[in-house]
C-alpha cells in the first residue's frame, strides 16, 4: 500500500510542473485509501490576481489539512482547477469550486461541464467560493439548479470593502461554533439569482451604497445583502455558496474558516460537531503554498 501511496504522489508532483517547490508537496489527487470514507473533491484554480488574492491553491490546501481533522473525511485536491485523473470524483460526496469564474471557469468545457452535471446528478454535494458563483449566462440556469444562486452582472455587484457578517436566525448547522465576524476589505460578490425554493440565507451584512453598481443592487439600498446561502436540492443534495475568500489573510478569521468547513461537511453530509468543526491550523499554515506571482507573470498567464 505505501508503495502504491508513494506512486501516486509522485505522479501527482510531475503532472503540475508550474507548481512551486513547496506547492510540489502538497499530495495532489490521492483518493481515499478506504472506500467508506467521505470524498471531498477540492478544485483549486490557477494562478490569478495580485499577491495575496486568489490564492486558491494555497486556500484548498489549508483547508485541505483542516478537513482531515475530522474522522471518516478524506480530501482529494486537484490543481489548475481541474484533476488530471477525473477517476477521483468517484464517489465523491461533495466537490468545493474555488477558482476564477465567468469566461475563465476551469470547467466551463463542454465535457467538463458534463462531467460536473453527472457528478452533481450522483447527489453530491457543491460548495462554491468567491468567483465560483459566477458563470456565463448559457449557464446561468443550470447552474442555478446546483447552487441554489448564480451571480450575473445584469443585476449582481461586486468590489472590496470592510464587511461586518452575521450568521442568520435561527442557526443554521453550517453555523455551529460561528459568531459574527470582521472581514476587512475582501472581496465580494452579491445581488444574485436565486432559486425560488430550497434556499437559506447564511450570512448576510450591509453595503454601502457606492458598492451598488446596477439599476436592481441600486434599488436595494440599506437592505443587509446575503453573502452565503445553503440550498436544499430537489433531489436531496446540498449545496453552499459564499461570495468573500478574495484575500488570503481572511482565512486567519477562525468565524470564516469553520464556515467553510462546516459547509463542506454539511453538504457532504456528514455530522458536523457540537463546537462545529476543527479548524486548528498553525501560523505557518496561513502563508504556506502560496502562488509564485509578479504582475507581469499574472498578466501574462491571463493573456
Amino acid at each position: 500500500m505505501k508503495r502504491i501511496f508513494a506512486a501516486i504522489v509522485l505522479v501527482s508532483l510531475t503532472a503540475h510542473a508550474d507548481l512551486t517547490d513547496q506547492q510540489k508537496q502538497v499530495p495532489l489527487e490521492v483518493d481515499a485509501p478506504d472506500a467508506s470514507m467521505t470524498k471531498i473533491v477540492l478544485l483549486a484554480g490557477s494562478v490569478s490576481n495580485k499577491p495575496g488574492q486568489h490564492e486558491y491553491f494555497a486556500g484548498c490546501s489549508l483547508l485541505m489539512k483542516c478537513l482531515k481533522q475530522t474522522p471518516g473525511v478524506w480530501p482529494v485536491m486537484a490543481a489548475e482547477g481541474w484533476p488530471k485523473n477525473e477517476a477521483i470524483f468517484k464517489n465523491a460526496k461533495a466537490v468545493v469550486s474555488y477558482m476564477d469564474a465567468g469566461e475563465k471557469l476551469a470547467w466551463l468545457a463542454p465535457e467538463r461541464w458534463a462531467k460536473m452535471k453527472e457528478v452533481m446528478a450522483t447527489g453530491a454535494g457543491l460548495i462554491a467560493m468567491h468567483q465560483s458563483v459566477e458563470v456565463p449566462a448559457a449557464q446561468a440556469e443550470e447552474f442555478k439548479s446546483w447552487l441554489g444562486a448564480v451571480w450575473q452582472k445584469d443585476i449582481g455587484s461586486r468590489g472590496h470593502w470592510d464587511m461586518t457578517l452575521t450568521p442568520a436566525t435561527p442557526a443554521h448547522p453550517t453555523l455551529t461554533g460561528v459568531t459574527t465576524f470582521d472581514a476587512p476589505k475582501d472581496g465580494w460578490l452579491f445581488n444574485l439569482h436565486f432559486a425560488d425554493k430550497g434556499v437559506t440565507p447564511l450570512l448576510t451584512g450591509p453595503i454601502a451604497d457606492k458598492g451598488r453598481t446596477t439599476a436592481d443592487a441600486k434599488a436595494h439600498s440599506g437592505r443587509n445583502e446575503v453573502i452565503a446561502w445553503a440550498y436544499e436540492r430537489p433531489d436531496g443534495a446540498r449545496s453552499v455558496g459564499f461570495t468573500g475568500a478574495d484575500l488570503h489573510s481572511s482565512w486567519h478569521i477562525d468565524s470564516q474558516r469553520r464556515f467553510i468547513l462546516n459547509s463542506i461537511l454539511w453538504a457532504a453530509k456528514v455530522a458536523i460537531p457540537a463546537g462545529g468543526a476543527a479548524i486548528a491550523a498553525d501560523e505557518a499554515d496561513f502563508t504556506a503554498n502560496m502562488d509564485r506571482k509578479t504582475l507581469g507573470a499574472v498578466k501574462k498567464k491571463a493573456e
